[in-house]
C-alpha cells in the first residue's frame, strides 16, 4: 500500500512536470495571432493611433508624427537592387512597387488616424488592423516588412547582394530606431511587421497570372500573330515579353474599364500620316546623335531601359517620389499613402499598357526604317543594349503611360505647378543623366513620353496615346478614397 502511494504520488509529480514542459514549448510557438489574444487588452483595438504615447513607453503612436525617413532609405536601397534584378522590367518592377508599398501601408495603418485598410476592399486580402499587438513602433515594424517583402519581391538579384545589402540596412535602421524603445515593443513590432509581411505575400501569389508570368516572362509558347505593320522578333532574345500580362491582377481600374483610341493606319505610301511619323524618328534620332545635343540629353535622361545600369521606367517614378516627399516635407502617414497610391497607378498603367499592346500589335520603327527608309539606321538606344528595340509592341508607349500615371498622382498630392529638379541619375558618366529642372508635371511626364522619339524606340503616336491612357488611370486612382470622416 505505501508503495503504491508513492507511485501514485510520483505520476501525478511527473504530470504535472510534463503539463508544465508543454506549456513551455506550445509558448515558444505559439501563432501570431495567439500573441495578439495575449496581450490584447479589453479595450478590444484601443492602442496605436488613438493619441500619443498610447503605451506608455516614450513613443509617440501616431503615425503622422513621424518623418519619411524609414520610407525613404528602403526605396533607395529598392532602386539600387532592381537595377540587376533581371527579366523584371518593366511590368514585374510595376507590381513589386505596388505590393511593397501595399505592405507599408497595411503595417502601418492602424496609427494613420482616419485611414482605412484595404483589406475590405480587396477580395482575398486578409489584414485586420484590429488584429495587432497593441503596443508597436510603427517605425520598427516598418522596417521589419520593408526588409521581408523586398527580399521577396526583388527577383533575380544575386542572392548575396539581395541578401546582404537588405539585412545590412534592416539592422542599421533597427539599431538607430531601437533607442530608448522596450525589447517588449521592438519584438512586438517586429511581430507585426512581419505578419503583414506575410499576409501581403500570400495576397500576390494568389496572382496566378502574375506569378507564372514572372517565372517565363518570354514565353516560348507565344507566336505573334502576323499582319502588314505587325510586331514581330527576329530571335528568340526579342520573344515578346510578357504577352499575357493584360490579365494579371489590377488594384483599382482594370483593363476593360479604360479606353484605347486606334492606331494610324499602317501605311508604306510616303505621303501618308504613318509614314511620317517614321521620317520623324528617323530625323530627330539621327539629328541628335549628329549634334549631341539636349534631345539626346532628353532620351538617355528618360530611357532607363537598360538592365544593369538604370532602374526600370516604374521605378524612376518612386526616385522622383522619393526626392519629392523631401522637397515637400512629408510626413510617414502622408508619404505611405502617396506612395500606396503611385504602386496602384503604376501597376494598372503596366496591365492596361500590355493588354492594348498585343492587341494593336503596332511595329516599331526600327523594323519600318530598316525596310522603307535606311537599312543602316540604329536607334540612339543601340549603344546602351545589345538588342536595338524592347521586346514588345510599341502601341500604347509604356514609359508613356507610367509618366502620366505618375504624374498625375503627383499632381493631385502636390498641384500641378512645381519647382522640381530630378536627379535620379546624378552624376552617372555611363549615359547623359545631369538632372534637368521642370516646372509642372505636366511638363514632366510629357519629355518623358515623348523622349522615346529621339531614342528611336516609339513613334510619336505611340507617345500621345501611352500619355492619354496613363492620365486616365490616375484619375481613376485620385478617387480612391483612403481616409474616412472622423466620428
Amino acid at each position: 500500500m505505501k508503495i503504491t502511494k508513492i507511485r501514485i504520488f510520483a505520476f501525478l509529480l511527473f504530470a504535472c512536470f510534463f503539463i508544465q514542459s508543454c506549456t513551455k514549448d506550445e509558448a515558444n510557438t505559439e501563432s501570431f495571432d495567439q500573441i495578439v489574444l495575449a496581450r490584447s487588452g479589453p479595450e478590444n483595438g484601443s492602442g496605436p493611433g488613438n493619441g500619443p504615447d498610447n503605451d506608455n513607453d516614450g513613443n509617440n503612436d501616431n503615425v503622422a508624427t513621424f518623418d519619411n525617413d524609414i520610407v525613404h532609405a528602403w526605396t533607395n536601397l529598392f532602386l539600387e537592387l532592381e537595377r540587376y534584378a533581371y527579366g523584371m522590367r518593366p511590368n514585374g518592377s510595376a507590381r513589386a512597387l505596388a505590393y511593397i508599398n501595399l505592405a507599408a501601408y497595411e503595417t502601418a495603418v492602424p496609427g494613420m488616424q482616419n485611414y482605412t485598410s484595404n483589406s475590405d476592399r480587396l477580395q482575398g486580402l486578409r489584414i485586420r488592423p484590429d488584429n495587432r499587438l497593441r503596443n508597436i513602433d510603427w517605425e520598427i515594424a516598418l522596417n521589419k516588412c520593408f526588409s521581408k517583402v523586398l527580399d521577396h519581391f526583388l527577383i533575380n538579384v544575386a542572392p548575396f547582394d539581395l541578401t546582404h545589402q537588405i539585412k545590412e540596412l534592416e539592422k542599421e535602421m533597427e539599431d538607430q530606431l531601437r533607442a530608448g524603445v522596450s525589447n517588449r515593443v521592438v519584438e512586438d513590432s517586429k511581430r507585426w511587421g512581419d505578419h503583414v509581411a506575410k499576409e501581403i505575400i500570400k495576397y500576390s501569389k494568389t496572382d496566378q497570372a502574375a506569378e507564372t508570368q514572372l517565372q517565363a516572362p518570354q514565353p516560348l509558347s507565344y507566336e505573334p500573330p502576323t499582319g502588314d505593320g505587325y510586331w514581330t522578333y527576329s530571335a528568340d532574345e526579342e520573344r515578346a515579353l510578357f504577352p499575357y500580362w493584360g490579365s494579371v491582377r489590377t488594384f483599382v481600374i482594370a483593363p476593360d474599364e479604360t479606353t484605347s483610341e486606334p492606331p494610324i493606319p499602317y501605311s508604306e505610301n510616303p505621303n501618308s500620316p504613318y509614314f511620317a511619323e517614321m521620317m520623324e524618328v528617323y530625323t530627330v534620332n539621327n539629328e541628335a546623335k549628329a549634334n549631341d545635343d539636349e534631345q539626346l540629353w532628353i532620351a538617355e535622361f528618360w530611357s532607363d531601359d537598360v538592365e544593369g545600369i538604370m532602374f526600370s521606367p516604374p521605378a524612376r517614378q518612386y526616385a522622383i517620389a522619393n526626392q519629392l516627399i523631401k522637397q515637400y516635407d512629408l510626413n510617414l502617414e502622408q508619404t505611405l499613402a502617396l506612395y500606396l497610391k503611385l504602386g496602384f497607378s503604376l501597376n494598372d498603367a503596366a496591365v492596361s499598357t500590355w493588354k492594348y499592346k498585343y492587341e494593336h500589335m503596332v511595329m516599331r520603327p526600327n523594323v519600318f526604317i530598316h525596310e522603307f527608309i535606311d537599312p543602316d539606321f540604329q536607334t540612339n538606344l543601340y549603344r546602351l543594349v545589345y538588342w536595338p528595340n524592347p521586346s514588345f509592341p510599341g502601341y500604347p508607349s509604356g514609359h508613356s503611360c507610367f509618366a502620366s500615371a505618375a504624374a498625375g498622382v503627383f499632381i493631385d498630392a502636390f498641384g500641378n505647378d512645381t519647382n522640381f529638379t530630378d536627379r535620379s541619375h546624378e552624376g552617372r558618366e555611363e549615359f547623359l543623366g545631369a538632372p534637368r529642372t521642370f516646372n509642372t508635371f505636366e511638363a514632366m511626364a510629357e519629355e518623358n513620353a515623348f523622349s522615346r522619339i529621339p531614342l528611336g524606340v516609339h513613334i510619336r503616336m505611340d507617345c500621345a496615346e501611352g500619355l492619354r491612357l496613363g492620365y486616365e488611370i490616375s484619375d481613376a486612382i485620385n478617387k480612391l478614397e483612403l481616409t474616412q470622416d472622423p466620428i
